[in-house]
């Protein structure tokens, strides 16, 4: 668990902070009778920052990218199946004509 986990839960724990201050800041609205126009800005940089945090951690915590070698035997998936029994090619591109150079009416 490294700084970019934490960071995410931290970040988590912002943005579910900003929600119940919301909550508890309509809650003050409906007893003072006054209509809901919007969050208070605390809450709009708290949902920012958490965000912010969010996304960053995303990005950070699975791991850094590999790349991928077409070559390889690892990547078999890639290549298309021994068996083309399988393989269709009646599809709903058929209904179109064939040729480009058909103009579409209006």
């Amino acid at each position: 668990m490294g700084l970019g986990f934490a960071i995410g839960v931290f970040g988590l724990l912002i943005l579910f902070h900003a929600a119940y201050a919301t909550i508890q800041y309509r809650g003050l609205l409906k007893i003072t009778e006054e209509e809901f126009s919007g969050p208070p800005m605390n809450v709009v940089v708290e949902l920012l920052l958490g965000l912010v945090l969010c996304m960053w951690a995303a990005l950070a915590v699975p791991g850094k990218f590999l790349s991928i070698h077409p070559d390889s035997e690892e990547n078999r998936i890639v290549s298309l199946p021994a068996n083309l029994d399988f393989m269709i090619f009646n599809h709903r591109g058929k209904v179109f004509p064939m040729d480009m150079d058909v103009k579409l009416r209006h």
